[in-house]
């Protein structure tokens, strides 16, 4: 186990090193088996932050995403998220000022995260495969750059399926209605 774990680091410290030595725009960190993200790459990019475009942490273990996570990565564009354990998503996501993707598909969200609905050049959002039952409809609407929401198997109300155009100028990704069932 400690030779696996001791692999896991290395490849994460290898893609960070890569990122920096060859100033990238993004960071991929999927498939790592991340718990948390590991509070020493802040140190390690410190001098790439600003540069920093595009994050996968896809497919991880992580159950939260810090504040200070958001705060160091300012000038991101695209944030996958998919396949974690997340609930919910730090207030600072809000200062995300040039977030136009984020992917949140395969997590544990069981109420839509609000703190998005204010993210202004937000394009897409992926929830598909969460358990959001409930939407903030109004607050959608008002997302003036907002082009695409899934919410493909959720348990979204039946007032969510009402949400068409013209009312919403984004497309709305829903899994077809499950038939009622006949007594």
């Amino acid at each position: 186990m400690h030779k696996r774990m001791g692999e896991a680091v290395a490849r994460v410290a290898r893609k960070v090193n890569d990122t920096v030595e060859n100033k990238k725009d993004s960071l991929d960190l999927a498939n790592c088996k991340l718990m948390t993200f590991p509070v020493g790459i802040y140190k390690a990019m410190r001098s790439v932050t600003e540069g920093i475009h595009r994050i996968s942490l896809a497919n991880n273990e992580l159950k939260s995403i810090t504040s200070r996570f958001v705060t160091t990565f300012s000038q991101l564009t695209e944030l996958n998220l998919a396949g974690n354990y997340l609930h919910r998503l730090p207030e600072e996501i809000t200062s995300l000022l040039h977030l136009r993707a984020i992917d949140l598909s395969r997590n544990r969200f069981r109420r839509f995260p609000e703190p998005l609905a204010t993210v202004p050049a937000l394009e897409t959002i992926d929830l598909e495969e969460n358990e959001i039952a409930e939407v903030p409809t109004d607050k959608l609407a008002s997302m003036a750059l907002l082009r695409s929401l899934n919410l493909r198997a959720n348990p979204v109300g039946p007032e969510v399926r009402l949400l068409v155009r013209p009312l919403v100028p984004f497309d709305l990704l829903l899994s077809p209605e499950e038939p009622i069932p006949k007594a």
